[in-house]
């Protein structure tokens, strides 16, 4: 059932109002994952059988223009109705999907950033899915708020927007009127959460074992995949974990190993011992080749100055980083970014 049917049946008297209403807009090479994620959860959570009928939560997919906007996976999704066709006041949540490359997101057309704005003046709750934050920061929007950013783009939005406080450790962040979800799986997540809020734990969670889910997680659910190869089981590991996931966030910092093993509580050469006993290596050794693959990650999916890239794994002079960088992976990297995406 559409929204307009929902709005007359219940102007007729012959269903009550959904509880919640959301209205959906994937930007331009949207990540599918999320979208399709928050989308069927919303779609189990709406009535009591698994008839997609928008009883107690309701949806609307909407675009600028009518299109088939295409996703970064190559699959597009048809957009049929407008925002010019709709009233923002009618829906409590305006949720963004972004692309997957962060700097086409804050590059888009005027229109996007004067819709949000707008939408926020009306007192809609703004949530942003993936990259759809770098939108969301260069309208202002994100001003004295947090943010939850995906791990592989925390270096990146930090560089472009270095005053909004990051939540680096969760899954999605719930700050008043602004709502953001790192993306991936985790927009399952925070579905739940706004379900639960506005329909109750059951509703919420009804579809979770449809979809092969096990649990609603936690906005500060840790990522057991970030650190694959690292036992959990002892003090040591546990040591290692924490030292790897202060090693992301601290990705541009001058920040030595000795001061990190001091926010740890142990010495140098304890924290050095245990990289090795996990990986084979120091801390250190560690520590440089995250900044590499970060590194060689960004080349290859961005259009950012090598500059700008250097500041973001927190080496100052690129003649430097082209060294460490050809040592490592055997070629330059403009060499390695010709080739791809920008000719």
């Amino acid at each position: 059932m559409s929204h307009s049917n929902i709005e007359n049946a219940a102007a007729n008297g012959q269903v009550n109002a959904p509880d919640v209403r959301f209205l959906l807009l994937p930007l331009p090479e949207f990540s599918m994952l999320p979208f399709a994620g928050f989308l069927d959860k919303l779609r189990f959570s709406a009535d009591e059988e698994d008839y997609s009928q928008q009883q107690y939560c309701s949806w609307q997919i909407v675009g600028l223009t009518p299109c088939h906007q295409l996703s970064s996976s190559g699959v597009s999704v048809e957009l049929t109705t407008t925002v010019d066709e709709i009233e923002l006041t009618d829906y409590d949540y305006l949720v963004v999907f972004g692309g997957r490359s962060a700097r086409s997101c804050q590059q888009l057309p005027k229109q996007y950033q004067d819709l949000l704005r707008l939408a926020a003046a009306k007192g809609v709750t703004l949530v942003s899915i993936d990259n759809a934050c770098f939108l969301f920061a260069a309208a202002g929007l994100l001003d004295n708020h947090s943010v939850a950013v995906h791990w592989r783009h925390v270096q990146e939005f930090r560089t472009a927007f270095p005053r909004i406080d990051i939540r680096t450790e969760q899954l999605y962040c719930i700050d008043r009127k602004r709502i953001s979800c790192a993306g991936g799986s985790a927009a399952i997540d925070l579905a739940v959460e706004l379900l639960a809020r506005h329909c109750g734990r059951t509703k919420a969670l009804k579809g979770l074992a449809d979809m092969l889910v096990d649990e609603a997680r936690e906005q500060r659910h840790q990522l057991k995949s970030l650190n694959t190869n690292i036992q959990i089981n002892n003090t040591a590991s546990r040591h290692v974990g924490r030292a790897i996931s202060l090693m992301r966030q601290l990705l541009a910092s001058s920040d030595t190993v000795d001061a990190l093993a001091d926010k740890l509580a142990i010495s140098r050469r304890q924290l050095d011992r245990q990289f090795k006993d996990c990986f084979g290596q120091t801390a250190h050794e560690y520590w440089s080749e995250m900044r590499l693959q970060h590194l060689h990650w960004r080349v290859v999916n961005s259009d950012h100055s090598l500059q700008y890239l250097a500041d973001e794994v927190g080496i100052q002079d690129v003649s430097y980083l082209c060294k460490l960088f050809r040592k490592r992976f055997g070629c330059s990297p403009n060499s390695l970014r010709k080739p791809k995406l920008f000719t």
